[in-house]
């Protein structure tokens, strides 16, 4: 016990990062070494999470190895924070009854996860071997659609009846804390099991022991409903600064709860998918480090060729104004530095508006508001950096009105950006597209071809060509 104790206070010092690199390092030299006991040792004062992220760090033919040197109780646990492609590279090298014991004692909600990545053959396998409550209760949340509150729940919940005293109330929750996700927050249901009130466990023990639960209960209840949108869960929990929250059917039946590290993982999982999206690359929601390149190259290429083809599209705008250009050749040179930060612009809109489309903050704003507001952004920033334009394509070369040409046309471009960079994924969401798919290469794009026209144009108006 002493031993742990030293251990872990050096441990416990270290950051995150350097703590699973260092539990890595030593793990692999000691297997490398055959010292299975000394692996086993190193893993005692280290978390669960920080042990399944030293295992993914292993070579793939050690990972089973470490696993295995687990006990039953610390390998169900550790199991359940592995990425899906290690889960199923165990699941391939373990024995049957292994496999089963493991998979039983994971709780409903990361079993259903896990089955999510497997193959449906594989997945009946296991069933059919699941205990029936495990299985009735895992079948249940697979029975919902994916993204879904009802998906991502957990069955495994204390529930109360008003009757019940405080004294019964506890005894309750010694019976089912081993067998609950939390106990921090009870709930009351009636004989339909209906969500009637929630109690919390700090009102619970604070109230006296022949107290019933009818009257220290909380009768108003936010709660969330199986089809709710994972997305819009995850913002409840967040506004709300809720542990976890209930969730009911149709009829107001409670069925199951989702509990504040669901919501971590969903945060996670949803950003990661709209950086994606922002960047044009497609995301299956697995890891893309660990994706094969064929995939990786298949996933992006799609956005590259919309791209590709609309980037001739100003390569032709261009060659049709090559009579202008011959008149004038220094307005060549600056077309990089038009379209360029014409881009940057409407990037930078559609940056700030799709993670407040996100992230709930311009909800008291309308869509007109927000492209209004951007548009004297853009007016602002064509301004300040239409005037430099100005001075700086002066000294470049003689003709003051090329200069002024490019002011103007960097005010305009601007403008321009910043609309189409807010307004464009307010449209996409209207349509029930994704908001980031109106990402920074495709309004990039966009504005390169308008803004090519708006500068040609405006070089006639002014140079009378």
């Amino acid at each position: 016990m002493t031993e742990n104790n030293n251990l872990s206070s050096p441990l416990q010092a270290m950051s995150r990062r350097e703590l699973r690199e260092l539990v890595r390092s030593q793990m692999q030299a000691l297997l490398e070494q055959g010292d299975f006991k000394g692996a086993k040792a190193i893993l005692v004062p280290v978390q669960p999470p920080d042990i399944a992220e030293a295992i993914e760090g292993l070579p793939e033919a050690m990972q089973v190895i470490a696993f295995r040197l687990l006990s039953k109780d610390e390998a169900t646990e550790v199991y359940e924070h592995l990425d899906s492609s290690v889960q199923q590279l165990l699941l391939e090298d373990f024995k049957r009854q292994e496999v089963l014991d493991i998979v039983d004692k994971m709780s409903p909600d990361d079993r259903a996860r896990l089955f999510d990545e497997l193959p449906a053959t594989v997945v009946r396998r296991l069933g059919e071997q699941l205990s029936p409550s495990e299985w009735q209760a895992t079948a249940l949340l697979l029975g919902y659609e994916a993204g879904t509150a009802g998906r991502i729940m957990t069955p495994e919940y204390i529930s109360l009846k008003e009757s019940f005293t405080v004294s019964q109330t506890l005894e309750r929750i010694r019976a089912l804390a081993p067998v609950t996700e939390i106990v921090y927050y009870l709930y009351i249901t009636d004989t339909a099991r209906r969500l009637t009130g929630i109690l919390s466990l700090r009102d619970l023990v604070t109230s006296q022991p022949d107290q019933t639960i009818g009257e220290i209960m909380t009768r108003e209840v936010v709660s969330v409903n199986t089809s709710d949108d994972q997305e819009e869960v995850a913002r409840l929990i967040q506004r709300y600064d809720f542990l976890a929250v209930p969730v009911v059917d149709r009829e107001q039946r409670l069925v199951g709860i989702i509990t504040v590290d669901d919501v971590i993982d969903i945060l996670e999982e949803e950003t990661t998918k709209d950086i994606y999206a922002l960047g044009g690359v497609q995301s299956d929601g697995d890891n893309y480090f660990q994706t094969d390149l064929i995939t990786v190259a298949r996933r992006r290429v799609l956005w590259l060729l919309v791209l590709l083809l609309t980037n001739t599209v100003t390569g032709t705008i261009i060659k049709s104004q090559e009579g202008l250009l011959q008149q004038v050749v220094s307005l060549a040179a600056f077309i990089p530095l038009l379209v360029g930060t014409g881009g940057n612009v409407g990037a930078q809109s559609s940056t700030v508006v799709i993670r407040g489309l996100n992230t709930d903050e311009i909800r008291a704003m309308g869509p007109v508001q927000v492209v209004i507001r951007e548009a004297m952004a853009g007016a602002l920033l064509g301004g300040m950096l239409g005037a430099i334009a100005t001075v700086w394509a002066s000294f470049l070369q003689e003709s003051v009105l090329v200069a002024i040409t490019v002011g103007i046309s960097l005010v305009a471009i601007a403008i321009l950006a910043s609309i189409a960079g807010s307004a464009l994924p307010f449209i996409f969401r209207a349509f029930k597209l994704d908001p980031a798919l109106m990402s920074a290469p495709f309004i990039t794009t966009a504005v390169d071809v308008l803004g090519v026209v708006i500068y040609f144009n405006l070089a006639r108006l002014i140079l009378r060509l």
